[in-house]
């Protein structure tokens, strides 16, 4: 009996590779191939790290309007130059002539000072400070204005500590006023608020997902489009599943190789958190990409046609960015859109990172995703016999 399960498996595993081996001939002959299996992936890390390289955007183009031109108005000013996200840029004596400025794009933020602004605050007047970003280009707006709140809020501090300190308080006391409860902050996970932790680790890994998809459902579809499906078929020896295991194995491995280096250069050379180690993640990325490809069987199970199919993977893909929910949370969005997501392997990637790179827990907390990801995997034993009668009788139709 163990005998005979030997041979079955030896009989399986040498049509496997017999498959495989006609996959990777294919390959040489279509260099479209090797540019999406092998030189996207790459392209894709040495663009996205090196864009991101300095992790968040620093000294971003403002303008400055200061119509008060005081000694307290120019402190407040060389406050703001030292900040690290903003860069004085020009300097306006018209809030006119900033606005045009902002409206043709050379800069993020006006910063507006307007006149009397030390007498009103000198008189408790309460003088009003003026902000003015450019939030079509989000992340930008949203430094400078940060930058532009924190300067106006050191320099109103600095005017009040001036005035306790001219009424006779001491340092002490006068801070005690000011600041009366001191913050500690303490970001987490990512402590230095480095972009490219937040978005590669990501958006690399999707894209990834994008081309792991869109090959497999090429790859199979190619198969009808040049007439090779029943010669695939006999060489799988009548079985569907042998066939398709055969014609992505190739692709798996490659893909593998590709996570790995991204996981490399994430973890190793770019230094990004990762308390669970490289080996967990090197097993998520190989779950991830089964499960992908999983997905994409599925559908050109489904719809026995590569175009159709492709359309599908290239749709899903896209919207994986979205709803994979590492800029916006799932939790807040449609029902519909959380459950879209369910079904979608970046979403789950995106889990199990959290749960492993970044928290350090233990895959026990995370089997939710760990279930999705395996059924994905087995999703394309619905269509076995559809793919039987595929190989047999469908024909490609432009």
């Amino acid at each position: 009996m163990r005998t005979g399960m030997k041979n079955v498996c030896s009989h399986f595993i040498g049509r496997i590779l017999s498959i495989a081996s006609r996959e990777l001939k294919m390959y040489t002959c279509r260099p479209l191939f090797l540019f999406c299996l092998i030189v996207a992936p790459l392209l894709c890390l040495w663009m996205l790290t090196f864009l991101m390289h300095d992790g968040l955007p620093t000294r971003l183009p403002i303008a400055v309007v200061d119509e008060d031109n005081t000694t307290v108005s120019r402190s407040l000013l060389r406050t703001l130059e030292a900040m690290e996200q903003v860069d004085i840029v020009c300097r306006y004596a018209s809030f006119t002539e900033a606005r045009k400025t902002m409206q043709r794009g050379n800069i993020y933020g006006i910063f507006y000072i307007p006149r009397n602004m030390t007498q009103k605050a000198v008189t408790h007047q309460q003088p009003t400070i003026s902000f003015y970003t450019n939030e079509c280009y989000f992340v930008a707006g949203s430094l400078v204005m940060r930058d532009m709140r924190i300067s106006a809020e050191l320099i109103g501090l600095a005017l009040t500590r001036q005035a306790l300190t001219a009424q006779g308080l001491d340092e002490r006391q006068s801070m005690g006023i000011v600041q009366p409860v001191v913050i500690n902050a303490h970001p987490m996970k990512n402590p230095f608020l480095d972009y490219s932790v937040y978005l590669n680790n990501m958006l690399i890994p999707g894209i990834l997902l994008l081309l792991v998809m869109l090959s497999a459902s090429y790859t199979l579809g190619l198969e009808w489009k040049e007439g090779t499906q029943e010669e695939l078929f006999r060489m799988a020896g009548g079985h569907p599943a042998v066939a398709i295991v055969g014609k992505l194995l190739p692709q798996t491995f490659i893909f593998t190789l590709m996570f790995a280096c991204c996981h490399v250069c994430f973890f190793r050379i770019l230094q990004f958190p990762c308390h669970s180690g490289m080996l967990p993640m090197l097993f998520i990325g190989i779950a991830t990409i089964l499960a992908a490809q999983g997905l994409a069987v599925f559908l050109t199970g489904m719809f026995g046609q590569m175009r159709m199919a492709m359309s599908l993977c290239s749709l899903l893909g896209m919207f994986s960015f979205s709803l994979a929910g590492f800029s916006f949370p799932v939790t807040a969005m449609d029902s519909v859109l959380q459950y879209a997501a369910m079904v979608l392997p970046l979403r789950h990637y995106y889990l199990l990172y959290v749960n492993q790179a970044l928290n350090g827990f233990s895959i026990a907390y995370a089997w939710p995703s760990l279930l999705a990801l395996a059924l994905l995997v087995l999703l394309p034993l619905l269509l076995l016999k559809r793919y039987r009668h595929l190989f047999l009788y469908q024909k490609y139709t432009p």
